[in-house]
């Protein structure tokens, strides 16, 4: 084999190699935090409408595997609270921004075990972390809702590490989008995706 033939190969290899990484389509890395706040239709409903959010799921968190199932968390003795994991794009919405939303409309931080017309330790506030950052930012940000008297009552959300999430029943999930005249929703949850798009439009998806 010639020194020419050989350079040719030898070339054509190096361009199949270097043009690769090129080509491929930089991807930014996603995280996911776990939001309890009352009713998993009505956070679900109000996060999916947000840029940067990329998965809504509704679940089960703060309880054991076996117990993870509608009827027996309905019955408030389980431990979980009903949640949602919402996987997001830090570089399009901030975890700051989601806390923005989560405080101020997707429920009331205040109510104690409770949540509108639902009654139970099922319903609380709590904010499941995945990392130490996440831990802090929202420490931090209830520092200064309390600092600066936003609620008149104390704020009681919890902030505990992520233990597991649960996928909730079918159908539960998207229910919000896919019963949006079932009564439940028409006078609890639509407002708050109402009062979403008023207050924070900034952070909408585009439709």
């Amino acid at each position: 084999m010639t020194r020419s033939i050989v350079l040719a190969l030898a070339l054509a290899f190096l361009s199949g190699v270097t043009a690769s990484p090129a080509s491929a389509a930089p991807s930014h890395p996603t995280e996911t935090v776990v939001l309890a706040g009352g009713c998993f239709w009505g956070m679900e409903g109000v996060f999916e409408q947000l840029k940067g959010v990329t998965s809504v799921v509704s679940g089960y968190s703060g309880g054991a595997a076996a117990t993870a199932h509608y009827e027996m968390v309905s019955t408030g003795t389980t431990g979980h609270a009903e949640s949602v994991e919402i996987t997001f794009d830090p570089s399009s919405v901030s975890f700051e921004r989601l806390l923005d939303v989560y405080f101020l409309v997707a429920h009331d931080p205040t109510e104690l075990n409770r949540q509108g017309p639902d009654d139970g330790s099922q319903y609380r506030s709590e904010i499941f972390y995945t990392t130490d950052r996440q831990r802090d930012a929202a420490t931090a940000y209830i520092r200064r809702l309390t600092e600066a008297k936003t609620y008149h009552d104390t704020i009681v959300t919890k902030i505990a590490p992520l233990q597991a999430f649960y996928p909730a029943e079918e159908y539960h999930q998207h229910f919000m989008a896919r019963n949006p005249n079932y009564p439940y929703i028409v006078y609890n949850d639509a407002p708050k995706v109402v009062q979403l798009k008023r207050r924070f439009p900034e952070l909408l998806k585009r439709t």
